[in-house]
């Protein structure tokens, strides 16, 4: 069969024939129609993510949209670390696989439910977000934080800021729903300010943070407290991405002189049982009231062609 395959963790995938994958005892094998290109991809096939195994060659991708034996389409996930969903078949299990309704196509379901998920299962599964909080969202302005903005109203949160650097997105995000927009491209004082503004006059009580590294310093710079006659309270932080950088440099004060509960999201820190049971609701309520964001698809054949290409604001979905 054809697929993208990943030989060399330091050069795109390209588009070659690789052995066709054999469905086991309680496997399934699935026609795949569509596989999102999502961040966690392209770091699984350069080797940088924790979830990277080191066994090549493989096929990338974590999801995708296909159809069973039967005809059933199916939203699934991957089961295999080498035969990952760009490809024109896969295997899964039958409870990684999820019936789509009718009003939602191919492309749309393999584009938004990777990052929509993101934060649909942050604050399902690890914050345990409750109608009438607040909600600042980090690095809003990607797919999966426009997703965010949308999922945390109509979770009921009172509140959505909505933190980045590209303005232009910036401003699209208060027409889906967020209620201020905070620029990061200001100088860092300024920055912090702004943050603290929000976050301590409106009582932020959750942070949504894709990014990490610098902007995260600001923003707990932000939420850090002086003085000895202030009563903490509690913050809970959600590390989601590090598209920014690895690693943070985090005061202990901040931790001792505040309510910050510091805890991250994504595979491993919530089982694949509940991230599905987090992507049913979510995909019912995408089937009840579609979400805005803009995806693109292309065919599979021009994987190594557009792989490094520059992010257009836009969620790539290839197609075998």
């Amino acid at each position: 069969m054809k697929a993208a395959v990943v030989s060399r963790y330091d050069a795109p995938p390209r588009y070659a024939d690789f052995g066709e994958p054999v469905a086991g005892d309680v496997e399934v094998l699935v026609d795949v129609s569509a596989a999102g290109f999502h961040r966690i991809v392209k770091a699984l096939a350069s080797g940088s993510h924790y979830g990277s195994t080191g066994v090549l060659p493989m096929i990338p991708g974590v999801d995708g949209v296909g159809r069973l034996g039967d005809g059933t389409r199916v939203y699934f996930g991957r089961v295999r670390d080498t035969f990952g969903t760009m490809a024109e078949r896969c295997v899964t299990t039958r409870s990684m696989c999820m019936e789509l309704p009718d009003n939602l196509d191919d492309v749309t379901v393999a584009a938004m439910m990777n990052p929509g998920m993101s934060s649909w299962a942050a604050l399902r599964e690890r914050v345990d977000f409750k109608a009438g909080e607040s909600v600042l969202i980090l690095g809003a302005t990607g797919i999966a934080g426009q997703l965010a903005v949308q999922i945390a109203k109509r979770m009921g949160a009172r509140r959505v800021a909505a933190a980045g650097r590209n303005e232009a997105a910036l401003k699209e995000l208060e027409q889906l729903g967020a209620d201020v927009v905070i620029p990061l491209g200001e100088e860092r004082g300024t920055v912090v300010n702004m943050l603290r503004e929000e976050i301590k006059e409106q009582k932020t009580d959750v942070v949504l943070d894709y990014v990490w590294s610098s902007p995260a310093e600001m923003v707990l710079e932000a939420i850090g407290e002086r003085g000895l006659s202030h009563a903490a309270r509690r913050i809970r932080y959600v590390q989601i991405g590090n598209s920014a950088g690895p690693t943070i440099t985090l005061p202990a004060a901040t931790l001792r002189s505040t309510g910050l509960e510091l805890v991250g999201s994504g595979f491993g820190s919530v089982s694949m049982e509940r991230i599905f049971a987090s992507l049913a609701e979510f995909m019912k309520e995408a089937a009840r009231e579609p979400f805005e964001f803009n995806a693109k698809s292309v065919p599979l054949s021009e994987v190594e062609s557009v792989w490094n290409a520059p992010d257009g604001g836009e969620r790539l979905v290839f197609r075998p």
